[in-house]
């Protein structure tokens, strides 16, 4: 059987990438991410002072707080402050997002210094909580080469590139890198964050409809991986500066 998409991509074809660095002139680093018609701006923040538990440890931290515009689905979002707190979606995503990046990079190398990661969804289709990992690495590496830039640091503390992207089964298929339509219908939606060398940071699997087996979840993480594989290149190419530290 032929299983068409909406936008006519292959089953194992990302949506169009495009990277936009430098997006926000004011942040150390930032970039505007279009994954299809999924949009989301990226900063890194870097601040000289840790959390309390880090304080005198030598350690450094990152850290994450995302959100979506109210326009950017197809009916508006209340804000979370109009809410008085964020929802538990929210933050799901923020410590999604932390952990992924905490774990390509040196803290203790880093130094007591935290970096805020916002990663702000400006149109959502799909795919918002893949695209803020791999948006905010770039970010993240863009805020660490300035700080080597200036002498702060001798090389950037970062061991390995991240990023991420979701693959499901719809309509019996697996594929890769779903927008919402096809994210909405899912029989199972899985998001995978990798990182260049291609090791598992975090893998969230659930059966929207109906249970897979683990042949399937295999066809997913390849799948998984190859879309990753692409997005880390994109990564490399803007931060070809970023001497990475084994």
């Amino acid at each position: 059987m032929t299983i068409y998409r909406s936008d006519n991509r292959a089953l194992d074809q990302m949506r169009p990438v495009n990277v936009i660095p430098d997006y926000i002139t004011t942040a150390e680093g930032s970039v505007l991410l279009e994954l299809g018609n999924t949009r989301v701006i990226c900063t890194a923040t870097i601040e000289e002072t840790v959390p309390s538990f880090l304080r005198n440890t030598g350690k450094g931290w990152i850290t994450c707080e995302y959100g979506m515009l109210p326009r950017s689905t197809l009916t508006r979002t209340p804000r979370d402050g109009s809410r008085g707190r964020a929802s538990g979606r929210t933050f799901e995503i923020q410590r999604l997002i932390g952990r992924s990046l905490r774990a390509v990079v040196d803290l203790t190398r880093l130094g007591e210094r935290t970096v805020w990661l916002d990663c702000d969804v400006i149109q959502a289709d799909g795919g918002t909580r893949t695209a803020s990992v791999t948006g905010a690495f770039i970010a993240l590496g863009l805020a660490l080469q300035k700080l080597v830039d200036a002498g702060t640091l001798t090389s950037a503390p970062v061991r390995d590139f991240v990023a991420a992207t979701s693959v499901g089964i719809v309509d019996g298929a697996v594929m890769l890198d779903l927008a919402y339509e096809e994210d909405s219908r899912a029989e199972v939606d899985m998001n995978v964050v990798m990182t260049g060398s291609k090791k598992l940071v975090e893998v969230q699997a659930s059966a929207e409809q109906r249970p897979f087996d683990e042949a399937q979840l295999k066809q997913m993480l390849a799948l998984a991986g190859k879309g990753i594989e692409s997005l880390v290149a994109r990564q490399q190419a803007l931060l070809k500066n970023l001497a990475l530290r084994q």
